[in-house]
């Protein structure tokens, strides 16, 4: 997830994006709709905070991340959570984030900002740091601004950008009365001005599209942060930051900062061997690290785990040793898991049918199998727009309802949906059609696996946690239903995010060594639980909808959850036919593509979601060669209601009135049943005990010159008579 300033930015890796519901929107009264009580974090930050006095002068502190980046410009398709992290600590922001997920100015940048006119048109005057330059000893000024807001306001299509939401409504960038003023006025108001400039890159590389598209994708000549870029070595997967010397700021504690590539599963083992000293990590590995610290070892799992318990080896053991120098730090991460329903055709196109899904869902019961096992407050999430703590969240989940399976076999009945009802043998025998869309097809084998003679194959129920791309599907009669879901299956985690990139799809939680995990596929002949409702059919078609899932080993959170979905649709009468399909092309070949009707994938939380949300929630629209441009809008259900308010909210310069209008929109979205928000997602980050001021953040943008290692004698939580 990007935490960089202005939350949710170019939220999807591919930014090529691809109805309104049946029934008209009730009436809303929706729970804290129109609430101005600010909310607080479910979860404050861990990140072991200590005074700057305490933290010894230097050092080089290691970081795990997921990849190198692609490119170092945060405004082109293929930014990543890295590109994010090095602009956090090499470039100028206007604002960044605090502990509650608000926009709050940067002083190190900006001594003011404010709106100065809003008649006959909106102007913002921005007053610099007078000390504030980039690395060449240039003052950073209006020339910069400037550069930006032509690069980015979609104007010069040369430019290959991934957006350019708020610039486009800029007339004009201006000196103001002297060169630390910068004058932005607007051709339309924008309430999320302070979106803007944040990162600021130098006009060398706004100036011209060649310097935008490939000038900034590799290096950085110019940056004006606490530190500089010195390298991105790809042989070593390291990308280097060091001090810069023209800083203006506190000065960092560390010589060096070094974000260093390590995969997800093997960061524990990075981690004893002292490659890294900070790395977000699954519960599997939390668990590790936590046993470690005190005296003990994580039991090995899976088939031959007795043999390699007599064979234990030594290095084991030591990485157990080296690993209790180590211990996590959670918090919830800015970001959160919802259900999507993918309204475009099928049974889901009606609304009845998404709103007879939402209320057989017990929301607080999912969260508490995600967040329970971590010690982290399991409440479900009340918005679609914001989360606890920030200015827009209110729990508007009223104003669609609570779990109630008489409802949901009531709205199932108004739309056709009968039990027992004539089922017609399908014609197809490869892909058949499970989904009761016309046109659309099963993804992988046939729903029904077939007995088969060998182990692997789809077909083989007596396989546990296959990891083949199978269909099987959940309370199909005569079929085994599924095991209980092991309480310990823990929270997912980002990839962008996210960046707001939708890799926030592929979770991160390592399996138990030797095998998928437990409740993926039953063994043959459960029986299916007391009180599961009978098959529901209409027009000679079951109502069995296709739940995509991923399949990779980071992903066992996501089945763990979606097992228990397909469990609670089960006892109202809703089939679900599980595809597993590989990680890769899960997001970019079913939820992009629409080759789904329900799947599980997170959003992270922006301090702006008038301007960052509104692609998410907008109603489709067809687009000249007859396509349907659905940006990302991933679930197709959209009205004209919702986006009216969000149009409503973008205009409005009142930021209470723009919350309110936001808090509407989001009730609305409740309202149409496209996407059901179920748990904020947990961050589990291992640290080096001596190292302060780093962990898991939440909602706040890291300050980079403040982490260090704490001085020799100063131990972690000592109080102020240990300071030098």
């Amino acid at each position: 997830m990007s935490h960089h300033g202005v939350g949710l930015r170019a939220v999807t890796r591919s930014v090529a994006f691809l109805t309104a519901g049946v029934l008209a929107v009730p009436l809303l009264t929706a729970c804290g709709g129109d609430q101005d009580e600010e909310s607080k974090p479910l979860a404050g930050q861990d990140i072991a905070p200590a005074d700057r006095a305490r933290l010894a002068d230097g050092g080089t502190l290691r970081w795990a991340v997921d990849a190198l980046p692609e490119t170092l410009n945060t405004f082109q398709a293929d930014a990543d959570a890295t590109t994010t992290r090095v602009a956090q600590a090499v470039l100028p922001s206007m604002y960044r984030l605090d502990a509650n997920g608000r926009a709050k100015r940067n002083a190190d940048f900006l001594e003011s900002a404010k709106v100065v006119e809003r008649e006959p048109k909106q102007v913002v005057l921005y007053k610099l740091h007078q000390q504030a330059v980039w690395s060449d000893g240039r003052e950073i000024g209006a020339a910069d601004f400037a550069a930006q807001w032509r690069a980015l306001s979609g104007r010069d299509s040369a430019y290959w950008t991934a957006r350019n939401a708020g610039y486009d409504r800029i007339e004009k960038v201006q000196r103001g009365a002297n060169d630390l003023e910068v004058k932005v006025t607007f051709s339309r108001p924008y309430a999320d001005w302070k979106s803007l400039f944040s990162p600021l890159y130098p006009k060398e590389v706004m100036g011209t599209p060649d310097s935008f598209n490939d000038g900034a994708r590799r290096r950085l000549k110019l940056t004006a942060g606490a530190f500089t870029l010195k390298k991105v070595a790809k042989a070593d997967g390291d990308v280097v930051l060091v001090r810069n010397p023209r800083w203006w700021g506190q000065t960092p504690r560390l010589d060096k900062l070094v974000l260093r590539a390590v995969p997800r599963d093997k960061r524990a083992e990075a981690l004893a061997a002292g490659k890294v000293d900070v790395a977000e990590v699954d519960p599997a590995q939390a668990e590790r690290i936590v046993l470690a610290s005190r005296g003990k070892s994580k039991p090995l799992q899976g088939p031959g785990a007795r043999r390699e318990q007599r064979e234990a080896t030594a290095g084991y053991a030591e990485q157990q040793q080296s690993l209790s120098a180590f211990e996590v730090r959670k918090s919830l991460e800015p970001a959160y898991t919802q259900l999507a329903l993918n309204g475009a055709d099928g049974p889901l196109a009606d609304e009845r049918v998404r709103r007879a899904v939402a209320r057989a869902l017990d929301r607080k019961e999912i969260a508490g199998l995600v967040l329970k096992p971590l010690g982290l407050p399991a409440v479900p999430v009340g918005s679609h727009l914001a989360l606890s703590g920030q200015a827009a969240y209110a729990d508007n989940s009223g104003a669609l309802g609570g779990e109630d399976t008489d409802e949901a076999e009531a709205l199932l009945a108004d739309a056709g949906w009968v039990h027992g009802g004539p089922i017609k043998k399908p014609k197809e025998k490869d892909g058949e059609k499970v989904a009761g869309g016309e046109g659309r097809k099963a993804v992988g084998k046939s729903p029904t696996p077939k007995a088969s003679a060998k182990p692997g194959k789809a077909g083989d129920d007596s396989k546990v946690g296959a990891d083949d791309d199978g269909t099987y599907v959940v309370g199909d009669d005569d079929k085994p239903y599924g095991e209980p879901v092991r309480e310990d299956h823990q929270a997912p985690r980002d990839s962008q995010r996210g960046r707001g990139k939708t890799s926030l799809a592929q979770e991160g939680e390592q399996p138990e060594q030797g095998g998928a995990p437990a409740g993926a596929y039953a063994p043959k002949g459960t029986p299916a639980p007391a009180g599961a409702a009978g098959a529901l059919a209409k027009d000679g078609k079951p109502l069995t909808l296709r739940f995509v899932l991923p399949s990779g080993p980071g992903s066992a959170t996501l089945r763990a959850v979606g097992e228990r979905i397909a469990r609670m649709l089960d006892r109202v009468g809703i089939r679900t036919a599980v595809t597993k399909v590989s990680d890769d092309s899960y997001f970019k070949d079913h939820i992009a593509n629409g080759q789904y009707d329900l799947a599980l994938y997170s959003w992270p939380a922006s301090a702006f979601p008038a301007t960052d949300a509104r692609p998410i929630y907008a109603k489709p629209v067809p687009a000249a060669d007859g396509s349907l441009n659905v940006e990302q809008n991933y679930t197709r259900v959209g009205t004209d209601q919702v986006d009216q308010l969000f149009d409503q909210a973008i205009a409005t310069l009142d930021e209470g009135k723009s919350a309110k209008l936001v808090r509407k929109a989001d009730a609305r979205i409740w309202a149409a049943g496209g996407s059901i928000p179920l748990f904020q997602r947990p961050q589990l980050t291992a640290v080096r005990k001596n190292v302060a001021n780093v962990g898991a953040f939440g909602f706040q943008t890291p300050h980079y010159e403040d982490m260090g290692f704490l001085k020799k004698g100063v131990t972690p939580g000592s109080k102020a008579s240990h300071r030098p």
